[in-house]
């Protein structure tokens, strides 16, 4: 059974030229519904979360000023996005999709959140559309509630997880996994506890040996009891924001890998999509739709 989060505010609308990377939100379940990979009743829709969750991730005087809209302007511009009451709530709403989503994976194997891996969002700042954290606001859910001892976290986006990495620098209970393109954003990148930075241009061979050496390799070492999978597929040829040369056919190699490991292992896992800025929606769609694909194909 998969286990989706979804929210009519995910789709939230933003000035003209936000609007087309947000148009996946509202697009993609469609799909999954239209060819039968998800039913309806696979999709939950998260409410508000309990601000406690998120104030064991992010400083209290960070979290008041997004919701009083106090944030100094210069903070808010490395934000991207015109801050709102909406566009906030839709954040927070993000974040309760993927600490809910980790009770629905630890009971059925694998769940998923249409939106979230907001890996750019700091204990004390957020950058680059990234808000609020989910992927660490869950995991620090995870280990507060159910007392885990290792967490993994394999953030497979373009970019690398700087705010997650700065985030548990000093929590040896989360491993954080970030494979990204060297050249690209962030620029100036933090320390994961492993960051592998791959050159530009790289295609599907590299690429795919890199995370089929790897992510065996964490596993067997780590034992995690929970991984945290941020499946970006802004590593794309015809991505817009990405430099890596990767084929739909191997970013869908690149899902089965670390799903496969993950079920084959038993270990718990939740998705987060991330990123994805191809030109044409439907390569967005289609390489998103992957995943799931995949995982209806483990996990039923």
């Amino acid at each position: 059974m998969l286990r989706i989060a979804y929210h009519p505010l995910y789709k939230h609308p933003l000035p003209q030229g936000h609007r087309f990377p947000m148009l996946k939100y509202e697009l993609l379940p469609q799909q999954l519904i239209h060819e039968g990979t998800a039913q309806k009743e696979d999709f939950f829709e998260p409410s508000l979360p309990n601000l406690d969750h998120i104030l064991a991730v992010h400083d209290k005087e960070y979290v008041d000023e997004l919701l009083q809209l106090t944030l100094d302007p210069k903070a808010a511009r490395k934000i991207g996005f015109p801050l709102s009451n909406a566009l906030i709530e839709r954040e927070l709403i993000i974040a309760n999709g993927t600490i809910l989503g980790t009770q629905f994976a630890l009971q059925y194997g694998v769940s998923f959140n249409i939106a979230g891996g907001t890996h750019h969002a700091y204990t004390n700042r957020g950058e680059a559309f990234c808000l609020l954290n989910d992927q660490a606001i869950a995991a620090q859910y995870l280990l507060n509630t159910y007392r885990l001892k290792k967490i993994l976290i394999v953030d497979l986006d373009v970019h690398q997880g700087n705010g997650t990495a700065e985030i548990f620098k000093n929590n040896f209970s989360v491993y954080t996994f970030s494979v990204h393109g060297k050249t690209n954003y962030p620029f100036k990148k933090e320390v994961s506890d492993l960051d592998i930075a791959l050159e530009d241009n790289t295609s599907d061979e590299a690429y795919l040996n890199c995370i089929n050496y790897h992510i065996p390799k964490l596993i067997e070492t780590l034992h995690p009891d929970f991984i945290f999978y941020l499946a970006g597929v802004d590593i794309l040829e015809t991505d817009k924001l990405g430099k890596l040369s990767c084929s739909i056919t191997g970013c869908k190699k690149r899902d089965e890998i670390v799903l496969s490991h993950c079920y084959k292992n038993q270990i718990p896992v939740h998705v987060s999509m991330g990123g994805g800025y191809s030109p044409d929606i439907k390569t967005i769609i289609e390489a998103h739709t992957n995943t799931f694909r995949v995982a209806r194909s483990l996990f039923s």
